[in-house]
């Protein structure tokens, strides 16, 4: 790779085997290791770390004292080569820690257009699709998946395995190991409370789409049907049936293995002590 409109501060160290994109900009005190593959105009900022098997693509920023690609904190780790893969125009603010996947050739990836805050944590093999916004000191255990045009709250906390649907908004402090369908607010902890209705406006979604998907919600929280009824009556009803937007909400819940957040009761959560 040419070294053309590469920018290196003189304090970064580089390996020489890196791979670094043109126009790509490494500030004071960077580290960027042997087996690291950088994209065009990315800005690597001081003192971040891009180090492991890690492949970025165009367009991002890495911001100060981030560390990408690090180890995972998996005790089963023992040294095998992983992966992390990180799309374009990613921004991962301030400390952002990205780990690399546990198991041989597993991978942790990002995908386009993400916005991760200061202090966000992303763990071993998580999958972050596209849109995403990650607000300070969210914690993402192994495995996660967040979907994509996902929103999530500050200080955010979400058990391994467990994953975010597509236009879901999670409230700051909510503490999750269930599931959250798409369109749905998570609050508490394995709550949701109605449909992320801001987040739907934002995204474009019709008065129209929005009564549907309000409908939808309301069939599996809200009526006398268990779950599997509910579902069945979504994909067979002629109103819900033909409607993407509800088979996107009946996919995700029917393919969910940790279950899906139950509707807000207050209380409920409480941790009763002995």
């Amino acid at each position: 790779m040419p070294n053309t409109n590469i920018t290196i501060h003189p304090r970064a160290i580089v390996h020489p085997n890196a791979k670094i994109g043109e126009g790509t900009s490494i500030g004071a005190d960077a580290i960027v290791d042997e087996f690291v593959e950088i994209g065009d105009r990315c800005e690597i900022r001081a003192r971040a770390i891009v180090t492991g098997h890690t492949k970025l693509g165009n367009d991002n920023q890495i911001g100060y004292g981030a560390i990408v690609g690090s180890e995972p904190q998996d005790t089963s780790y023992k040294g095998a080569i992983s992966f992390v893969e990180i799309g374009d125009r990613n921004v991962l603010r301030e400390y952002v820690t990205v780990n690399r996947g546990t198991k041989e050739g597993s991978a942790t990836k990002i995908g386009n257009d993400n916005l991760l805050f200061t202090g966000a944590h992303v763990a071993h093999n998580c999958t972050i699709s596209d849109r995403v916004i990650l607000v300070n000191n969210v914690l993402l255990a192994g495995y996660v998946e967040v979907h994509n045009n996902a929103f999530m709250g500050g200080d955010s906390v979400v058990h391994q395995f467990t994953r975010i649907g597509s236009y879901a908004m999670i409230r700051g402090q909510t503490r999750l190991g269930m599931d959250v369908p798409p369109y749905c607010m998570a609050v508490d902890t394995n709550m949701v409370l109605g449909l992320n209705r801001l987040g739907l406006r934002r995204n474009g979604f019709s008065h129209e789409r929005r009564r549907a998907i309000l409908s939808a919600y309301d069939v599996i929280y809200k009526s006398d049907r268990n779950r599997t009824q509910a579902i069945e009556f979504l994909e067979s009803d002629l109103e819900f049936a033909d409607n993407p937007d509800i088979q996107l909400f009946c996919d995700f819940i029917k393919s969910s293995r940790r279950g899906i957040c139950k509707h807000y009761e207050r209380g409920a959560s409480r941790v009763e002590e002995d």
